[in-house]
């Protein structure tokens, strides 16, 4: 079956002639657009500075609050469900312990991979939090403004330096030993014309952050009295507690207080003043500052602060990028991307469509109605946001795509809760946690390929380049597999009973796979920046064709989610001037082979 569908532009062009009323302002940055995201999780990545590895102590106020058992540095290339020694001291299980292991990933450790991100084909890094917390994932910050001083070079001496502050007078602000790390950081990222943002998370902040211990103590006489949603203020006297809100009913994370203007006037001061720190550090210039920033549960803080606080940032850099964490249906989404706050989002919907139709399989839906979904996402909100969209199959709170192809006809993505507790093999037994096997990982090339040559900007969560497996949180965060360490296989499961060994290695197979269809996308513009056009769809067969257009450069992907090779005829093809865009030979006729897919192109 045959279709020709309108291009996503010549339909915007359509609508925009006949309705006025509905043209939008691209509000979006241009060096966004396109680009190939790499998420960075910073204890998990490398380890690039053994001297500042946290201690047991910098742990303190942290789930599972245990700062006083045996503690050290977990092995990096361990059997990641085995039990250390230093573990099995205090008594508890897997999951508790999890908890507690810190691998000693740093920002030094980062600088070292750039020249290894950079060959990937990778120009843009999200960094999650690297702000000062006691978590491994650091959405607890004690404050924004400085480094966690284990990730730079002198964590001690940078605490001293912290203590001398005082938190509500930005000029008394220390640079710290890992606060001018970050700042080597950015400049070795933009050195290698790549660019950089980090994870504000300004809707709650950490129990043992400056302004919540102050507070705790002084209670009203708090300089921080207004900041935070009080329910009753301690009165020992009359039995009264000191009660107050926490992010989801979690005290470790008490809630910023917002009005009708958004998050109130001294947490907004701070955040505003913790923003232009990162975005223009030492007033040095924008060049020497972040690129921009991802917004961690943004749809927990009011509207009228992210207005207020895009004004702010765009007034420090006008082509700085915001994207929001949100796993919304489109109607949710769209206030959020209406041009007075956000540039894109984390783009979970994205996952959703491509996780039912090639994820899947006795519950896949067809080519027909995954092609529907995904001109529905790409077309709403307008071509600059499309561009823009971190399109990613997972992250650091979402199953591993090595494990997801490995759990077929479970749970839809998309149901996100039932999903997210489903895919946790703490709370699902029957969860594969194994490793993927051939067939499955080529199920994660064909999304891997898809994901470089669709509209937006491809997200790739660190290590799936490199054959990572894990269900969800917390083992979607092991540490990354690295070409030149030796890891144990994984032969050990939760209850400690053990299975046959899965080698954990480094896939060159599937890092070349990567790099192939990254270089694809960037050698040709088409592929970052041109329409799309559905040429195919075949139901039956489940063959899908598309088109990605600019100017005269047109690609042509042919992509077989069947279980038998296919053929592809298009009117395109007949005057000879499409080429295999790996073997450069003419096609006039194409061939597919079953979970598989062939790029053609013409310049």
């Amino acid at each position: 079956m045959v279709k020709n569908i309108l291009s996503i532009g010549a339909l915007l062009v359509l609508l925009l002639s006949a309705v006025p009323a509905l043209a939008q302002k691209d509000f979006t940055p241009d060096w966004s657009k396109g680009v190939v995201w790499y998420q960075i999780f910073p204890d998990r990545f490398h380890n690039g500075d053994k001297s500042n590895d946290p201690k047991v102590e910098d742990q303190s106020g942290a789930y599972p609050f245990d700062d006083s058992s045996a503690f050290q540095i977990h092995p990096w290339t361990s059997d990641w469900y085995k039990l250390q020694p230093y573990e099995v001291k205090n008594g508890k299980d897997i999951y508790f312990n999890l908890q507690r292991r810190r691998y000693g990933g740093d920002l030094q450790g980062v600088i070292d991979k750039l020249d290894y991100l950079q060959s990937l084909g990778v120009n843009a890094i999200y960094m999650n939090p690297v702000f000062w917390a006691p978590s491994s994932h650091k959405y607890d910050a004690l404050s924004y403004h400085h480094i966690d001083p284990t990730f730079g070079p002198d964590p001690e001496g940078d605490k001293l330096l912290i203590a001398r502050e005082n938190p509500l007078d930005p000029s008394t602000w220390a640079w710290t030993s890992a606060d001018k790390l970050a700042l080597k950081l950015i400049e070795e990222v933009h050195k290698r014309k790549m660019y950089i943002i980090f994870d504000g998370v300004f809707n709650h902040i950490g129990l043992n952050s400056f302004a919540f211990q102050d507070l705790m103590k002084k209670q009203q006489a708090s300089a921080y009295k207004d900041w935070f949603i009080v329910q009753s203020w301690r009165d020992e006297a009359k039995g009264i507690p000191f009660k107050y809100k926490g992010w989801f009913g979690v005290s470790t994370l008490p809630e910023f207080k917002e009005d009708s203007t958004g998050i109130v006037t001294g947490p907004k001061e701070y955040i505003f003043n913790a923003t232009k720190r990162w975005m223009n550090p030492m007033d040095k210039g924008i060049a020497h500052g972040i690129d921009g920033w991802r917004l961690d549960v943004a749809y927990d803080v009011g509207h009228a602060f992210w207005k207020d606080w895009r004004k702010h940032v765009r007034s420090i850099n006008p082509n700085a990028y915001m994207t929001a964490e949100l796993v919304f249906s489109i109607d949710e989404t769209k206030p959020y991307l209406s041009g007075d706050e956000f540039d894109a989002t984390m783009n979970y919907n994205f996952a959703f469509i491509v996780h039912d139709f090639m994820v899947q399989d006795k519950k896949a839906t067809t080519v027909t109605q995954f092609d529907a979904k995904l001109r529905e996402l790409r077309e709403v909100f307008g071509p600059g946001v499309a561009y823009n969209m971190q399109n990613l199959m997972d992250s650091h709170d979402a199953t591993r795509l090595g494990s997801a192809v490995a759990n077929p006809d479970g749970e839809r993505f998309g149901n996100w809760g039932k999903y997210f507790n489903w895919s946790q093999k703490s709370n699902n037994k029957t969860y594969n946690a194994r490793k993927p096997t051939p067939a499955q990982l080529q199920k994660q090339k064909l999304i891997a390929a898809f994901q470089m040559l669709y509209v937006g900007a491809p997200m790739i969560y660190y290590g799936d380049e490199a054959g990572m497996w894990g269900s969800n949180d917390p083992d979607c965060r092991k540490p990354m597999v690295w070409q030149n360490l030796k890891y144990e296989p994984e032969t050990h499961n939760p209850d400690q009973s053990k299975h046959d060994p899965d080698a954990v290695v480094f896939n060159q197979d599937l890092l070349n796979w990567y790099k192939k269809f990254i270089s694809l996308r960037h050698k040709y513009k088409s592929i970052r920046l041109g329409d799309y056009t559905t040429l195919q769809m075949d139901d039956a067969k489940k063959l899908y064709a598309f088109s990605r257009k600019l100017g005269q450069e047109e690609v042509i992907v042919v992509l077989n989610r069947g279980e038998q090779t296919a053929d592809f005829t298009h009117s395109l093809l007949n005057n000879g001037k499409f080429k295999d865009a790996f073997t450069k030979k003419k096609r006039k006729q194409v061939q597919v082979k079953p979970m598989d897919l062939v790029v053609l192109v013409k310049k």
